[in-house]
């Protein structure tokens, strides 16, 4: 497995999730020394962790394509998660998801970590992010929209956001 580093940004620190964490996630079980804001993990947490944990199962660890801990640095407490639902299809396309705690919303936090995501996977090469939301989830749609998504469809359930890149970097 790629030894991946934390992700910094402004406010916030996106810290690698590992088959150790992600179980605690999903037994909904903190080490004496997580640090989990009240709330943690949401059901959507442990949803992501599950999956993280059965790609794991099938064909390793996906980092960097998989889940990261959204760890809010002015306090260290992890604030909720994000990450790409399945590393890269054969055209280097990926779908990422987040959410954050109750009372981390509405700060700005889950676009300021998506747009640290989006730039980890135009480094790593990907040509395209999708990301998707309910009709009535009009704060989910506005984080993709402020972390430079653009609006692409929508169907009888979801609106559909995406970013894309020409000749996308590789490292």
């Amino acid at each position: 497995m790629e030894n991946i580093e934390n992700i910094e940004t402004a406010r916030l620190l996106l810290r690698p999730m590992t088959e150790e964490t992600a179980t605690r996630v999903v037994r909904r079980a903190p080490a004496a020394d997580d640090r989990w804001a009240p709330g943690y993990p949401t059901d959507g947490d442990v949803e992501s962790a599950t999956d993280f944990l059965g790609h794991c199962a099938r064909t390793g660890d996906p980092q960097p394509f998989g889940d990261y801990e959204v760890v809010r640095r002015a306090d260290d407490l992890v604030i909720g998660s994000l990450g790409f639902n399945r590393p890269p299809d054969d055209e280097g396309t990926v779908t990422v998801g987040y959410g954050l705690v109750e009372a981390a919303r509405g700060h700005g936090y889950a676009a300021e970590a998506l747009r640290a995501l989006l730039d980890l996977a135009r480094r790593r090469g990907i040509t395209c992010v999708r990301g998707d939301a309910d009709h009535d989830n009009v704060a989910s749609q506005r984080v993709m929209t402020a972390a430079g998504m653009r609006f692409t469809g929508e169907d009888a359930r979801v609106k559909y956001y995406e970013t894309a890149w020409a000749g996308a970097l590789r490292s």
